[in-house]
């Protein structure tokens, strides 16, 4: 009786196939894995950003100086009633500062009681922790005493290559740096500002995002 079977040969074209198959399933498979983990990333970014310039936004919007302040000898509340901006980098990437006085101040707890004016403050650190730089927020209402360690900001975006404010006057000049004493305007007409975050697929490329805010003169 004639017993028939597969050659050696037809067991090999065989395993040839099968791995071609499954090279190109498994190919298939991580190409997909890699564009939904970036898409991912970067729908995190994006939705960090947006909430980020509501909140600048917002802030800048309600900012003001009080009309008296440079009238009078100086009191110990005039120190929080300046706008500030500070030209500074880290590592050689812009990572601008902001002070000023705003009516947007935050009530984060039961505790703390609402107020109509507080400090506000913006400033970068390095992510000790991580890849990049860190934008914090600092809200200190002005019944409170200022900390004598630490800024007491909250992180309000991470993974940022850069963080830049620019600030233009009443003639629609353009200035990197605000100081009332130098521009001899106590706020300016328009603050502009962009974010840029490390981009995941592209490091080359960061994620880049800008808006600007007009202010009242008050």
């Amino acid at each position: 009786m004639n017993q028939k079977g597969f050659t050696l040969l037809e067991i090999l074209i065989a395993i040839f196939i099968l791995v071609i198959v499954l090279s190109t399933v498994f190919g298939s498979y991580t190409g997909v894995l890699r564009i939904v983990r970036e898409t991912e990333s970067q729908a995190e970014i994006y939705q960090m950003a947006r909430i980020a310039f509501e909140r600048i936004i917002e802030d800048l919007g309600s900012a003001f100086v009080h009309e008296n302040k440079a009238a009078g000898p100086a009191t110990s509340e005039d120190e929080a009633l300046e706008f500030e901006g500070e030209d500074s980098e880290i590592e050689g990437n812009s990572a601008d500062t902001l002070r000023f006085l705003s009516r947007s101040h935050l009530v984060l707890g039961e505790q703390d009681l609402p107020c109509g004016t507080a400090e506000i403050s913006y400033y970068v650190e390095k992510d000790e922790g991580g890849e990049g730089l860190v934008l914090y927020r600092s809200d200190r209402p002005l019944t409170e005493v200022e900390a004598e360690e630490g800024r007491g900001g909250l992180p309000l975006c991470e993974n940022l290559m850069s963080v830049n404010f620019t600030y233009y006057d009443a003639q629609g000049d353009e200035h990197d740096n605000w100081d009332p004493s130098l521009v001899e305007e106590n706020i300016p007409r328009i603050v502009s500002f962009s974010l840029e975050f490390v981009n995941p697929s592209d490091s080359e490329n960061p994620l880049k995002f800008a808006s600007s805010v007009a202010l009242l003169a008050r």
